[in-house]
């Protein structure tokens, strides 16, 4: 009896040593604090916004010569830091902006360091399409990893198997419940929803499912980059109201040609969702001459879009909810349920 009282009285003694410990891991955080390079400042104030926070006060700029100097201007020694930065276009310019920056936060003593990256560049880079390639997203994770980040925040990443080339924790967020709630306010005439390829069928099927439609899809072959041939329409279009949806408009002519594909096939009406609006070159003038009638996206990548065609709506809310919860050590997955 006296040998198990004292295992008792010390397996006691343990138990309030690992809860002393685990509090002092979630208290370990001094703040939760915000900072943002140049590539969307706007929506790093909105996000600090939604959770009542300033921004950090960072001088970001170029030398002459092209490179980038950075200076943080706020002791963030034992912080929570998230760093805004979205490695939109010029991509290369805003990822050194990003990397500097981890690696100034890392020699300031922050506590834990989140890449925010809204639109993650170099995503369509994921795989050896050809021999003697890189796998350029895999070397981003690794440059990003190497700088000092401790986690990574993204939004509808081109490929979800780009989660898996960091070792590091991946929230991996979707745009799916501002695009669904805009949807379902704004679009109710007969709706089905358009995967524009193939591997936009999960996606596509997602939305599809949630808003209780039916899913069609776009038959396409590429010949080369940017360049897009719309073969054939996989589903019954006819006098619907199409939605496409995907990930990312780039030069609008996969966008272009599916809508002209499905107009052809008796839809009546043709609209579409994408979560990042990176729109270069003419794309906007494209979709200004286009059938379609509209085009929602989000504010993902900071575009200054004057087209009576092209809606923006804000992801802040959503950003700034998941970093409440990772600060805080909440799910963040309960976000899409």
């Amino acid at each position: 009896m006296a040998a198990t009282r004292k295992r008792m009285k010390f397996a006691k003694k343990v138990s309030a040593k690992t809860k002393n410990k685990k509090g002092k891991k979630m208290a370990q955080f001094k703040n939760l604090k915000i900072f943002a390079g140049n590539a969307n400042k706007k929506l790093a104030q909105e996000i600090a916004t939604v959770l009542n926070i300033p921004v950090g006060s960072a001088e970001v700029k170029h030398f002459s010569d092209g490179e980038t100097w950075v200076e943080i201007e706020e002791n963030v020694r034992g912080m929570d830091v998230f760093l805004i930065q979205p490695t939109s276009n010029p991509a290369n310019e805003h990822l050194m902006e990003l990397l500097i920056m981890v690696d100034a936060m890392k020699r300031a003593s922050a506590d834990r360091i989140t890449a925010v990256i809204p639109y993650y560049g170099y995503a369509r880079q994921e795989r050896k399409v050809h021999p003697r390639t890189p796998i350029s997203a895999k070397l981003i994770a690794d440059l990003l990893v190497a700088a000092g980040v401790d986690r990574i925040l993204s939004l509808d990443l081109h490929a979800g198997q780009i989660q898996g080339f960091f070792n590091i924790p991946v929230d991996h967020l979707f745009a799916m419940p501002v695009l669904l709630d805009y949807i379902k306010k704004n679009i109710q005439d007969d709706i089905i929803i358009v995967a524009p390829d193939a591997g936009g069928t999960e996606r596509a099927r997602a939305y599809a499912k949630k808003l209780g439609v039916p899913m069609a899809m776009i038959d396409k072959r590429r010949p080369s980059p940017n360049v897009s041939e719309v073969m054939n329409v996989v589903g019954d279009v006819e006098n619907r109201t199409c939605i496409i949806i995907d990930d990312m408009i780039d030069t609008g002519g996969t966008l272009v040609k599916a809508s002209e594909a499905l107009v052809k096939n008796g839809a009546k009406a043709v609209y579409a969702c994408a979560t990042h609006a990176v729109l270069s070159g003419s794309a906007i003038e494209r979709i200004e001459g286009s059938i379609l009638k509209e085009v929602v996206v989000t504010n993902s990548i900071a575009r200054n879009v004057s087209s009576k065609k092209i809606k923006v709506l804000s992801v802040a809310p959503l950003l700034g909810e998941a970093i409440k919860r990772i600060h805080s050590a909440d799910s963040v997955s309960s976000l899409f349920i």
